[in-house]
């Protein structure tokens, strides 16, 4: 999701950049890659000379990787979001890389295995002697606000994790890479870590509302209590499951993210919930 439309921005830019894709990536996505006019690297994060070779001669690294959506064989937190991200790291700095951009997220209560191997490579990154951005973005609506996670506009369905009272300050997925975008020429991302949200904070109920009012349709709302959550995490016998219940009993407490500063910072137009439902209802 991020990985591609960062090289469609940067395409659209005018920006040469090269694009790390497995012989397995779906090839829709490879050919549109190829439409964008990106130079094509075939390779792993968890295969070190293939990063090697991705890494010469670039500029910057923009890193999106991660197995919670794109899962393989062979993927896992450990080989992909732990140590494919530090050997990328590594990579990055055997090749003079000047900039390193990271996808993670924000800070999450609850211990879980993806937060321990994203804060392991954010400090990984920080003691690595490349410049760095951090980007945390809270819940991406794409992702929490589709039927994947029981959020159906088309079915006027919402599943709410939770009482769905807490705010949350969701955003695009289309935001995050504008942000990563604009943080390889703007001198305040450098060895900074920045949270990232949506124009406004709405709880889940809010949400539906929203999409009731555009849709014109009411919406059949069904809840999973916190305490269910938590028992998903606690009998979770891997380690993405247990690191989605977390997720999701984050997304339960809420979690509103103050962007003024880094919007004077970033000015960068957001897109809103409203936008989102009224494409939603449009499609």
């Amino acid at each position: 999701m991020v990985g591609s439309e960062v090289c469609r921005q940067l395409a659209a830019a005018g920006r040469p950049l090269r694009a790390l894709v497995r012989p397995t990536s779906d090839r829709a996505k490879v050919e549109f890659l190829k439409g964008l006019d990106v130079e094509i690297v075939q390779g792993d994060v968890k295969d070190r000379s293939s990063l090697e070779t991705a890494c010469r001669g670039v500029g910057a690294v923009i890193s999106t990787a991660s197995a919670t959506i794109s899962r393989q064989e062979g993927d896992s937190i450990q080989t992909v979001d732990l140590e494919g991200q530090l050997s990328l790291i590594d990579a990055a700095k055997a090749a003079e890389v000047a900039h390193f951009v990271l996808i993670s997220f924000p800070e999450i209560r609850d211990e879980f295995p993806l937060q321990t191997a994203k804060r392991s490579v954010e400090e990984h990154l920080k003691r690595s002697g490349l410049a760095y951005t951090i980007l945390q973005p809270t819940l991406f609506m794409e992702v929490w606000l589709s039927p994947a996670l029981g959020f159906d506009a088309a079915g006027a369905v919402a599943q709410i994790y939770g009482a769905g009272h807490n705010k949350i300050s969701w955003i695009s997925y289309t935001d995050v890479a504008k942000f990563a975008v604009a943080a390889l020429s703007n001198p305040e991302a450098r060895n900074a870590t920045i949270k990232l949200g949506g124009p406004e904070a709405l709880s889940p109920l809010e949400v539906v509302r929203v999409f009731e009012e555009v849709s014109g349709t009411e919406f059949s709302v069904h809840h999973v209590p916190e305490d269910a959550l938590r028992a998903q995490k606690d009998a979770a016998g891997d380690p993405l499951q247990e690191s989605f219940a977390a997720l999701m009993l984050s997304y339960a407490r809420g979690e509103v993210i103050d962007m003024e500063r880094t919007l004077q910072m970033f000015p960068v137009p957001l897109r809103s919930v409203k936008e989102y439902a009224a494409a939603h209802a449009t499609a």
